[in-house]
């Protein structure tokens, strides 16, 4: 994959301010679209700035930690981030924040602002955001949990569909009440079945984003296969509703998971959990020119091709938004030999946008332009360093 011409908008966080989150007491930062390379020990702060950042998109973070626990240690539990960015129609302010409920036994969803506006969810951040993440954690993706891998593929749908989210949340709330009624031995047949009908709406929708998504990232992946460090890859679905969808029209596979559920109630019951749906889906990633699926690539081989499908949810995120996302890489080296980190400063550095990256030592950023702005991070404090 080649790094596309540079006239492309890019969203970009031009001040972002931390009060209270994690261990910043309180930070103000104006930085440059571009690269930016945060250096530190370890626990210095770097991937609780990136999280802070993330907290600007739906959802939880790229930890996927509850709000309630963000707040700094020795605080009263509440914290804050905000940022102005820039976007394709000019600049906006966001702001999110959480402190603890005065309604005990009760948790309080985190608060967000934008332009001063209080917002219904976080999902309204999508229209004003675009952040794609790289962690360590996700270094074990191809060869972890099905879970693990179902997560990441319903963020990266949520990237180019802003309210698959809010469907999924809705899915798994409707399933919670279904599961719930089932192990209470509800007689409320009528209520069954209405929350049964709305899974399979639900359901439904949520199979038909990840395939136009996985079409759109496949499109990307194989749209140049010319030598690279970071192989071409084929991502594919594996779920019994997406199979239904891709072979009958939209009301047809609803009746069928409608069914599908009705006819499954004593088995779920007697499971205790839903046992069939979109929570049961899982994805594949091929690397393509060895022809394997990634869980037998090496280490470095399963590094390659996640940067790969990032680089791929770049292209589609642009083509969707109109402008480049912000892009966050935390630990970017590990498991990369030299040519390939390289490489992947060259591309981002061509691709225009704005990246946040993290290394323990300035040696890790040994490649990257003289353009990088590079700051030291110690104890949750920032000073722009130089290499």
């Amino acid at each position: 994959m080649t790094a596309p011409q540079r006239a492309k908008p890019c969203f970009a966080i031009s001040r972002l301010t931390l009060t209270d989150f994690r261990n910043y007491d309180s930070l103000r930062l104006t930085v440059p679209a571009g690269l930016i390379a945060l250096v530190g020990e370890n626990g210095a702060g770097k991937t609780n700035l990136l999280e802070a950042i993330s907290m600007i998109s739906p959802g939880r973070g790229l930890r996927g930690a509850e709000a309630a626990s963000l707040g700094r240690h020795g605080g009263e539990g509440a914290w804050a981030v905000s940022a102005r960015v820039e976007i394709p129609s000019g600049e906006t302010q966001i702001g999110t924040a959480w402190s603890p409920s005065e309604t005990e036994g009760q948790s309080a969803p985190r608060a967000v602002l934008i332009d001063g506006h209080l917002q219904r969810s976080a999902a309204s951040l999508s229209d004003h955001m675009r952040l794609l993440w790289l962690t360590p954690a996700q270094d074990r993706l191809f060869a972890g949990p099905p879970s693990e891998r179902r997560r990441y593929l319903d963020r990266m749908v949520s990237l180019l569909d802003a309210e698959h989210g809010t469907r999924v949340s809705g899915f798994e709330k409707l399933m919670r009440e279904r599961n719930l009624l089932l192990t209470d031995g509800s007689s409320d047949m009528a209520w069954l079945a209405a929350l049964e009908a709305q899974m399979a709406e639900h359901a439904v929708a949520i199979a038909a984003a990840r395939i136009y998504a996985v079409s759109r990232i496949n499109t990307s992946l194989t749209a140049e296969r010319i030598p690279s460090p970071f192989p071409w890859g084929r991502v594919s679905l594996e779920g019994e509703i997406e199979a239904l969808v891709e072979n009958l029209p939209a009301l047809a596979a609803e009746e069928n998971y409608r069914r599908r559920l009705h006819e499954g109630r004593s088995a779920d019951r007697a499971a205790g959990r839903t046992m069939a749906g979109p929570h049961r889906s899982d994805f594949l990633v091929l690397h393509g020119p060895k022809g394997v699926v990634a869980s037998e690539g090496s280490t470095g081989e399963q590094k390659a091709l996640l940067i790969g499908l990032l680089l791929a949810q770049v292209d589609a995120v642009t083509e969707a938004a109109g402008a480049r996302p912000v892009v966050l890489l935390d630990e970017v080296s590990a498991h990369l030999d030299k040519a390939r980190k390289t490489a992947l400063f060259g591309l981002l550095e061509g691709f225009g946008l704005q990246a946040w990256m993290t290394g323990t030592e300035p040696q890790v950023f040994d490649g990257v332009s003289a353009s990088t702005v590079v700051y030291q991070v110690d104890s949750g404090t920032l000073h722009e360093s130089k290499f």
